[in-house]
């Protein structure tokens, strides 16, 4: 039986949630590459490292998505999203550690992709962890996604299970973004010790959910620190309302309307083109520069794309006022293996 426990954050204690990472994460000072970039000083917040399945932000988030599942006594979990998704393959991951059974259906959002693509990385670590499979070829209609994931828990649940679905499109009460409030009051306490008071905090945006948690937990906090989006999923016109949706809905969900405003909501879509999932020089060169210099491997998703556009926004003189940037590194490491062919190593 696993032991349900609540945030240290007063505001968040009525949520349960179920521990399944290795936290805290450390924060990293990146020497070579803040030289390569003075004075600008940079450092990463290794949530590559929060253990569970290769890790990853996904595993804050599944604590509180999970946690709310065992208090209902749901036995069998269901979701949706990429061919490589890194939430896919923690949920598969986190579902076998809980004993739970796993229903995932994979999108083909990304054209012209190789065998390699389609069964290794994250879709075969998907399987290996014991989910139970299934593929949806349109990748860009959430509705139908979802549709199809509830028609199958409505299956499930006449067979006699008690499924829990976690949505694709965005819901009113976007519980896994809690698992970046807490992430928010672990880093302040680390820039604390660290002595350092960051001028931005650079996230990659796909669901929006641990960039809108992220900047919840640090308005609780007291702390106004900028938080970037670089988006990944959907360029900055349609990101920025995706993340304030969601901000807004978290405020509604403790009784602080307001607490995050359209102000807060900064995105970037400098490295988001041509689309999700697709690669250009600028993001495989972030992704082997974080290699060559500080022997951190960054997904070409996600965090790669994240880089990406911190570099090109160095590079414009956008951060010109910055002295200080801490990058989130949300993982997704396996993802590397399905795109070999695309990064010619």
């Amino acid at each position: 039986m696993h032991e349900l426990t609540h945030s240290p954050l007063p505001e968040l204690a009525s949520y349960p949630k179920v521990r399944l990472g290795h936290v805290p994460t450390p924060l990293e000072f990146m020497p070579r590459l803040s030289s390569r970039f003075e004075p600008l000083q940079l450092y990463v917040k290794r949530d590559d490292c929060t253990g569970l399945g290769f890790g990853g932000n996904k595993v804050r988030q599944l604590e509180y998505y999970l946690g709310d599942a065992l208090s209902k006594g749901c036995d069998t979990v269901l979701s949706t999203g990429a061919i490589q998704s890194n939430f896919m393959r923690t949920l598969a991951a986190a579902a076998g550690k809980l004993g739970l059974e796993c229903h995932i259906q994979l999108e083909d959002r990304v054209p012209g992709k190789s065998e390699l693509y389609h069964r290794s990385g994250n879709r075969m670590l998907s399987g290996l962890f014991g989910a139970h499979i299934s593929f949806c070829p349109d990748g860009e209609d959430e509705v139908e996604a979802d549709l199809r994931v509830r028609a199958l828990a409505d299956e499930l649940a006449a067979s006699g299970r008690k499924p829990y679905v976690i949505p694709l499109k965005p819901v009113r009460k976007p519980k896994g973004a809690f698992g970046y409030a807490d992430a928010a009051l672990e880093l302040t306490g680390q820039f604390q010790s660290a002595g350092i008071e960051p001028d931005m905090i650079l996230v990659g945006s796909g669901s929006g959910i641990t960039h809108s948690g992220l900047l919840l937990g640090l308005r609780l906090l007291g702390s106004g620190i900028p938080v970037l989006g670089a988006c990944v999923r959907r360029p900055a016109d349609l990101q920025a309302p995706r993340v304030l949706g969601h901000c807004n809905n978290l405020c509604e969900m403790i009784g602080r309307e307001g607490m995050v405003t359209e102000q807060d909501i900064r995105v970037s879509d400098r490295a988001y083109f041509p689309g999700y999932g697709q690669l250009t020089e600028s993001v495989t060169g972030a992704v082997e520069l974080a290699a060559t210099h500080e022997g951190l491997l960054l997904d070409p998703v996600y965090s790669g794309k994240a880089l990406a556009t911190l570099i090109a926004m160095i590079e414009s003189g956008e951060l010109s006022e910055c002295r200080t940037v801490v990058f989130i590194h949300t993982g997704g490491t396996p993802a590397l293996f399905a795109y070999q062919d695309d990064m010619k190593l």
